[in-house]
């Protein structure tokens, strides 16, 4: 008789990783714009940083990445709609890159545990 092995890797370093991407997700896009000197676009940071997000729980939980990208871009969402009440614009095109971003990531996750599956 073989043990079966399990499918789900401990969530507790994926979900620290994913709270405290949005935590610096929250504090960047919220707090005043002091020439960040970071190379790059606005939309390209958005990409990045909302693909970032959705990639460890989606990694960890390929079955979840759905909701994981569902929930990024409702938090990108919201941060749009702070934004204009903390000295910021909200804009329709940093959601969209906040979108793709997480789609990236999500996908990103499941491809990346998938691999690691087929070469295991």
């Amino acid at each position: 008789m073989s043990m079966q092995k399990t499918q789900d890797s401990p969530l507790a370093a994926p979900l620290a990783a994913t709270l405290a991407l949005a935590a610096l997700i929250g504090f960047l896009t919220l707090t005043p714009i002091q020439n960040p000197g970071v190379p790059g676009t606005d939309k390209s940071h958005h990409l990045i940083g909302f693909a970032a997000l959705a990639l460890p729980l989606s990694f960890s939980r390929p079955r979840l990445a759905p909701w994981v990208v569902l929930a990024a871009i409702a938090y990108g969402g919201a941060i749009e709609i702070i934004q204009p009440y903390v000295g910021r614009s909200g804009e329709v095109l940093d959601l969209a890159a906040d979108a793709i971003g997480a789609v990236l990531g999500g996908a990103a996750g499941v491809g990346l545990r998938w691999l690691r599956g087929r070469l295991q």
